[in-house]
């Protein structure tokens, strides 16, 4: 669950989760917040023994506090790794159900754009902007996927560790666009699950025109190099 000026979600947000799911562990990355959200997740910790937190010296994006995540739990032994918002937007009570389908896949993605899936909350731009960028993907990269830029989803610890993370290019939300395009095109078996996406409460999107930008940028060239390339 990464963090970057979540001190009014994160609480709430680990409460429910522990309410949902009971045989989980949790780990916090932080981003050095200035708001203070790395002081509340290690509270939280104290009280809690499948609490753990890593705080980091700096806000260096979706894409490098995940890549941190996992390598944590490499190290740790754990055979499946979730990937998890920390502001509400994605609901606890939904992660049973990526859970139970998980070990035949390599990924479950917990998607809003199949039957059964849905958002709540949203203006019309984010839906517009969110279901067109989908759809520029599947065209762009030949993917299956109806949801690649979905950030509640499961991977399997050991296929994630033949990918060479040190070579992941995104930094942002187009982080989850290239993990799903690395996965299809390593073979990798995913499966979409729905779930109900609830807009945030508390606090403001991290969304920007520079992150939308990077998404498009990196969707363009792999799409590029599929069709021209072949690679």
């Amino acid at each position: 669950m990464p963090t970057f000026n979540e001190a009014g979600n994160i609480h709430n947000a680990v409460t429910r989760l522990f309410q949902h799911n009971s045989n989980v562990d949790l780990l916090i990355v932080d981003d050095s917040s200035p708001d203070g959200t790395g002081q509340l997740a290690d509270e939280l910790a104290k009280g809690n023994k499948h609490i753990s937190v890593l705080h980091r010296a700096g806000k260096e994006g979706l894409g490098a506090a995940y890549i941190a995540g996992f390598r944590w739990a490499f190290e740790r032994g754990y055979e499946y790794l979730v990937e998890m918002d920390a502001d509400g937007s994605h609901r606890p009570e939904d992660l049973p159900k990526l859970l139970a389908v998980c070990s035949n896949f390599d990924l479950v993605i917990g998607s809003r754009y199949v039957r059964g899936g849905k958002t709540m909350n949203w203006p019309f731009y984010r839906q517009w902007l969110s279901r067109g960028g989908n759809i520029y993907a599947r065209i762009m990269l030949g993917s299956k996927l109806n949801d690649m830029t979905a950030g509640f989803r499961v991977f399997s610890a050991s296929f994630l560790k033949t990918f060479d993370l040190g070579s992941i290019n995104a930094r942002g939300y187009s982080f989850q666009i290239e993990m799903a395009y690395r996965t299809i095109r390593s073979g990798g078996r995913a499966r979409e699950v729905p779930i109900t996406f609830v807009e945030r409460e508390i606090g403001v999107s991290k969304m920007s025109t520079n992150i939308v930008a990077e998404a498009l940028l990196l969707m363009t060239k792999f799409g590029l190099r599929r069709i021209f390339l072949r690679k």
